[in-house]
């Protein structure tokens, strides 16, 4: 009976239940229902990310804006001690400036877009404004412009603004120039606009006279494969007459092509200008005019350098000192005489890379500078800085996990932060911290590998393929990029070389320039697997800037790729000979024999796809040989759109699975489930989108992530955890999405409970102290315990909902709303909102806890802390035995059951086990551990005994208190009056024995230990793993013979309260009663 009893159980948590099906057999899986399973940012924030622009609020100087170049835009009331995001649902992630108006510091304006010309910039959709210093925003036009890079509200009117649109980096045309506005944004009208590849960089106003501004234009273009940073449409312009019509200033400016130009005014006198030019092959200069632009004078040969003066070239003047400017570098140039003479700004123990700088009008040695690390203040006139250690800003191209135990670590490659790694949790209850981040590698990070199966194994790159295989055992790096034979091409590696690990055997990977490398031993020793891959074009053949370019013009790519490199491998696992590789240059090549032959797919081959797409990612399929998936880019000559294709047939033919991506996005990577071949995730420009049919559909599954880039994703299997590496906001992780695998449209019609992952028990550490300020920073680790997940199909309402409902459709129709009825209103307040009950069982179905959550349709996650309470008190109204300790569960599978309970009407859902393991166990072993179960039980009858005579005494307390009350009306009082005052005495001295000395109380003095004291102290054996000690369990003795006392005493007293209560009854002629 018992073996068919178990099999029948087996049965029942094998196979899903389903109840309260649905009525519609509509397949609507959506990012509403998906809501419940939310990602959860594990920072860092101990290297930041790329700041755009800085304001402070000129009437409080402790409100700051910033705008990020790659993550929104944030805001601080207190000088950077605490942040909020104040852009994080919006369209854009991107942002280049931003300006508060001087009129009311409440409105904000905002450009977006990144405001430089590098490789990995991120686009804006135009200008927003805030009436309510960043609480909204709304789009107020210009959303072709992609990068603004200066606004300036006039001090005149706070209705007419200018913006300084660069225009499209990547493409002609577009919002570009410079706008104005007389209506507060309604219509704007471009007042310079030079040509199609020309907008305007820089802006300043003279603060003497508002109709005079000076402009800077800049004719730029980049592609996939060369910069072109300059061109006859730079130059410098003037108006005298409030922006509407201007005239080129450019005498004693050189005659050639001119790049980038940064412009700064004088605080001190308005005709003195200076501007920061630069001119061909990255050369330049910085000028200065004393009469308004009327004739430029060259200081010096000064100009950005580093990544190239595209980057950086925002020239600042200090507003407390005279000819004292600031020219944005990798390092800031400063000159004290007007641009003739610079030197280094001091900036030890700080982040190079800076793109702007803020001062206060109070402080003259106060700077705030936003770097490509993050934001940093000086108080000393840059002799030291300070960071803001509290801003999750890091750029991550690309993710990895290892497997470590009992908690995975996280890698990735950063925009000039490094390669950085951290817990993917911590045993700390405060969470992941700064201080639990680590730089694996130095230089810009690019795509990392672990080793699986041993996490002290963690290849790491730098720009350009330098790649190094680290040993976490000992810190050290062993550079292993590939080196070509004396005679061979140069070799050509991708800004960010793709590496693989094969799927087959942890120690053989693959890397790639051109071509396909391949090493049997960690990198030790590499043998090329294929030819050049690529088109192997020269890039300066190739047209930019709408034709083939001289030579003698502007050509940058010092800090860009080189180019025809393959930039994606992919092994299948499947098969270990079939190997894909895709390119920079738009070509898909495969193999079938290991590496012997390849076949070349050309990318514009497939449906839609432009010629020379860039491949993103391939991904071969984890189960079918034959099958896999391309994802390609073509944002590099303009356009936008998601190109994600899929094979069935081993690449001869693709098909093109991009239903429910919208247009706009940008797809970086696809990674496939390795349990449900049809589950699918992409990381796209804005955010995480799933497919749970092969790819046949996609929906947005972002809950948690701010609106950013999307740039890599990857998958901890043993966790069923998704990584997401973002490009401005650090990493987030989906924890266990396993609920998401084998979905139909069938089974979403009916309520789901799915099968949890193991839960981890452990004492949850404290984190040093818990007052170190309020920029700290943390993120949070998953909730303890068991996430217990479940997904409900129907929309519950009460008749309230619907009724209110109804009356809403007749409001909005203008239509009579009907009186409900009394006795419906008095219905709908008997009503209940619909609620889920999780009850919690362990192996031998003895209850441990429930659970109590909001009805929610869709999926639904809740955390179960692996407790029980310890049932220490009874529901008495007694005030005294509320300590209520928790009992750890012991390690084991347990159960949850789901139910629904809508106005009484309760509903089992499904049910599923689960596993719970210790994964922390002591040092010592507790010679009383064959007690403990024992000891627990006593513990628990002590304080259920305690409770019942807790209201006992309180009861006799209460009967007293009547007692002495109808005594007043006794005749016989002075006899009646003696014998109660002994037993008031009596009950005042055993509360003194059972509360304490209620005098010492008063001064807070020491005092002996009562009952509850004792008990909880023995209580405090049982919330470890080493469990009650001996003074523990002599502690519940000692309590256990004051709660008899206290119950012979109190069993005195209630005599003598009954045999008074008889002769008073009897006097009066009344019953008194308890």
């Amino acid at each position: 009976m018992k073996k068919i009893l178990l099999l029948i159980i087996s049965i029942f948590f094998f196979f899903p239940i389903y109840s309260q099906k649905k009525k519609t057999n509509t397949y609507d899986l959506n990012s509403s229902q998906l809501s419940g399973l939310k990602f959860r940012s594990i920072g860092p924030a101990f290297m930041s990310g790329r700041i755009a622009d800085i304001a402070i609020n000129p009437e409080d100087e402790n409100e700051w804006y910033v705008a990020v170049g790659s993550g929104g835009v944030w805001k601080t009331t207190n000088s950077g001690t605490t942040w909020t995001p104040i852009a994080d649902n919006q369209s854009f992630y991107s942002t280049g400036c931003i300006t508060i108006d001087p009129h009311n510091t409440s409105r904000i304006w905002l450009g977006t877009g990144e405001n430089v010309g590098g490789r990995h910039v991120g686009i804006g959709d135009g200008v927003y404004l805030s009436q309510n210093g960043g609480q909204t925003w709304k789009n107020m036009g210009l959303r072709k412009s992609e990068h603004i890079s200066k606004i300036i509200v006039s001090p005149d009117d706070q209705n007419t603004v200018f913006v300084a649109s660069q225009g499209p980096l990547w493409s002609p045309g577009g919002d570009r120039g410079l706008f104005k506005t007389t209506d507060g944004g309604k219509t704007w009208k471009n007042v310079l606009e030079i040509n199609e590849w020309t907008g305007v960089t820089d802006l300043v106003i003279d603060h003497e006279n508002s109709n005079i501004l000076y402009a800077a234009t800049w004719q730029k273009h980049r592609n996939v494969a060369a910069h072109m940073g300059g061109g006859p449409g730079t130059s410098l312009y003037k108006s005298i007459d409030n922006g509407e019509t201007w005239f080129k200033i450019n005498t004693g400016l050189p005659n050639s092509n001119l790049g980038k130009i940064g412009l700064a005014i004088s605080p001190f006198d308005s005709s003195i200008l200076y501007a920061a030019v630069e001119t061909d092959r990255r050369k330049g200069g910085v000028y200065k005019t004393t009469n308004s632009g009327g004739s430029w004078k060259k200081m010096s040969d000064t100009v950005s350098g580093a990544t190239g003066p595209h980057y950086y070239q925002e020239l600042v003047a200090s507003p407390h000192y005279f000819d004292k400017i600031y020219l944005m570098d990798v390092r800031v140039q400063v000159s004290d005489n007007g641009g003739k003479d610079f030197y280094r700004m001091s900036e030890t123990e700080k982040h190079s890379d800076n793109h702007s700088l803020t001062f206060k009008e109070s402080d003259p040695n106060y700077l705030l500078i936003g770097t490509d690390g993050g934001i940093y203040e000086s108080f000393d006139n840059t002799k030291s800085w300070k960071y803001v250690s509290n801003l999750p800003l890091t750029q991550f191209y690309k993710v990895a996990v290892d497997d470590a135990l009992p908690f995975y670590n996280v890698f990735g490659g950063t925009q000039d932060n490094n390669t950085q790694g951290g817990p993917s949790r911590t045993l700390k209850r405060s969470g992941i911290m700064n201080s639990d981040w680590f730089v694996l590698l130095g230089g810009d990070g690019h795509q990392p590998a672990t080793e699986p199966g041993n996490p002290n194994v963690v290849y790491a790159q730098s720009q350009q393929g330098e790649i190094h295989r680290i040993d976490r055992t000992n810190g050290e790096a062993t550079y292993i990029k590939p080196q070509n034979e004396v005679g061979d091409d140069y070799e050509r590696f991708n800004w960010d070389s793709p590496i693989l690990v094969s799927p087959h055997d942890p120690k053989t990977i693959f890397f790639a320039s051109q071509r396909v490398w391949k090493s049997e031993n960690r990198g030790d020793d590499w043998t090329p697997i294929s030819n050049d891959l690529t088109l192997n074009q020269e890039r300066l053949s190739l047209p930019i800037m709408g034709k083939v370019q001289s030579w003698d013009n502007p050509w940058d790519v010092y800090a860009m790729s080189t180019y025809n490199t393959i930039t994606s491998l992919s092994q299948s696992p499947a098969n270990e000979n079939i190997i894909y590789a895709g390119t920079d240059d738009g070509i898909i090549q495969y193999t079938r024999d290991g590496g012997l032959n390849w076949s070349r797919f050309n990318v514009e081959k497939l449906p839609g796809v432009p010629k020379g797409s860039f491949v993103n990612d391939i991904k071969a399929d984890h189960f079918n040989a034959d099958v896999a998936y391309a994802v390609l880019d073509n944002h590099k000559f303009g356009d936008f759109k998601p190109y994600v294709y899929k094979t069935i047939d081993g690449g001869k033919s693709w098909s093109k699975i991009t239903n429910g991506i919208p247009d706009n996005h940008i797809v970086w990577r696809l990674v496939q489930d390795h349990v449900d071949k049809n589950l699918l995730f992409l990381g796209t420009e804005y955010g995480v989108f799933v497919s749970i049919n092969g790819g046949s559909n996609w929906v947005k599954f972002s809950n948690g992530i701010p609106t950013i880039s999307i740039r890599d994703l990857a998958i901890q299997k043993r966790e069923n955890d998704l990584v997401a590496a973002t490009f401005g906001r650090g990493f987030y992780i989906m924890d266990d999405y396993s609920s998401l695998r084998f979905l139909s449209p069938q089974s979403l019609k009916s309520n789901l409970v799915f099968s949890p992952r193991k839960a981890l028990q452990y004492t949850p550490q404290r984190s040093g102290s818990s007052s170190q300020g309020g920029n700290t920073f943390y993120a949070k680790n998953p909730d303890y315990g068991a996430l217990l997940t479940f997904y409900i199909s129907d929309d519950l309402e009460t008749n309230k909902q619907k009724r209110r409902k109804k009356e809403k459709a007749l409001e909005k129709s203008d239509s009579d709303i009907p009186f409900p009825g009394w006795e419906n209103l008095d219905e709908e307040l008997k009503e209940e909102k619909p609620k889920v009950l999780i009850d919690i069982y362990n192996s031998e179905n003895v209850f441990m806890d429930r659970l109590v959550a909001p009805y929610k349709k869709g999926f639904n996650r809740i955390a179960w802390n692996l407790t029980k309470r310890l049932n220490n008190h009874l529901s008495s109204g007694s005030s005294r035995g509320g300590y209520a300790p928790s009992l750890r569960v012991s390690p084991g599978k347990y159960s949850f059951n789901v139910f629904i309970d809508f106005n009484g009407d309760v509903s089992k859902i499904g049910s599923k086990y689960f596993n719970v393991e210790r994964i922390r166990s002591g040092d010592l072993i507790n010679p009383n551990s064959n007690n403990i179960d024992e000891f627990l039980v006593d513990l628990e009858n002590t304080f259920k005994e305690l409770t019942l005579v807790n209201h006992k005494f309180s009861k006799a307390k209460n009967n007293m208190n009547a007692i002495n009350s109808m005594i007043l009306k006794s005749s016989n009082y002075e006899s009646f009056r003696s014998i109660s005052k002994d037993i008031v005495d009596a009950i005042f001295d055993l509360d003194v024995y059972v509360s304490g000395n209620k005098s010492k109380k008063d001064v807070m003095e020491k005092d002996y230990q009562t009952i509850s004291a004792r008990l909880q102290v023995a209580s405090r054996g049982i919330g470890n793993s080493y469990g009650p000690t001996t003074m523990h369990m002599k502690s519940l003795e000692k309590s256990k013979l004051m709660l008899q006392n206290f119950t012979n005493e109190l069993d005195k007293i209630e005599k003598n309260i009954s045999k008074l209560r008889n002769q008073l009854e009897s006097n009066l002629e009344v019953l008194i009663l308890d």
